[in-house]
């Protein structure tokens, strides 16, 4: 497996938001987890790469990470797009994909994410808080991918989006998988995040509920009601 969560536990003063979950990942995996808002997805990814306090194992490539330094991380491939994608709002797209490359000693190439990315080409000198919200997170993408990684967490990647850029993001996800880069998605969107993935994890009140084949997910009543607005009729 390239990533194992094994007891996983993060606790916000007195509230357990994440109460002890296993999963796993394993090299070349499109893994979603889904959820309603405050299930603690955003804090399992948080606790993956070491920007959130947690109790619990967590083994990346084979080395337990429990212990390591947010900042060590995307030199060993584990990279995440955070939720609002936290570009440098200051910086021109062409910086913004250099700061990426730098996480892994400047390796990264742009002209890759540019053929990936054609409207980022176009605004390749824009100052990226004046991108639309769609073209940011092409770019949070974009930048990531900049630093080559082995595992990508993504964090709600159609969050306010218009539905046809919603669709392209999804393709571009798609896209990154097919290339071999592992990912573990979080996003609200079940029926996008189950449609793109190999297998799912379903997170409630920080617990996991239900896990499986993600095909398996689709068609299960209790999905369907609960994320995919369909009655249990």
């Amino acid at each position: 497996m390239l990533l194992e969560v094994k007891g996983l536990e993060v606790h916000y003063g007195g509230i357990r938001a994440v109460k002890g979950i296993d999963l796993e990942v394993a090299q070349g995996e499109l893994v979603c987890l889904i959820g309603a808002n405050g299930a603690g997805k955003t804090s399992t990814l948080k606790a993956i790469c070491r920007l959130l306090a947690s109790s619990g194992a967590i083994r990346y490539d084979g080395k337990d990470v429990s212990s390591a330094k947010v900042h060590e991380l995307p030199r060993q491939g584990l990279v995440m797009v955070p939720e609002g994608r936290g570009i440098f709002p200051q910086l021109t797209v062409e910086e913004n994909l250099m700061m990426g490359a730098y996480a892994r000693g400047g390796r990264g190439s742009s002209e890759q994410q540019y053929a990936t990315f054609p409207r980022l080409r176009e605004r390749r000198l824009q100052v990226a808080g004046t991108l639309s919200g769609g073209e940011q997170q092409m770019l949070a993408l974009a930048r990531a991918l900049m630093s080559e990684p082995k595992l990508l967490l993504l964090d709600e990647p159609s969050m306010g989006l218009a539905p046809m850029m919603v669709t392209r993001i999804f393709d571009v996800v798609r896209d990154i998988a097919q290339r071999g880069v592992t990912i573990l998605l979080v996003e609200q969107n079940a029926l996008l995040a189950l449609e793109v993935s190999h297998r799912g994890y379903v997170m409630e009140s920080g617990e996991i509920t239900l896990s499986g084949n993600a095909k398996d997910l689709l068609s299960d009543s209790k999905v369907r009601e609960a994320y995919l607005g369909e009655g249990a009729g």
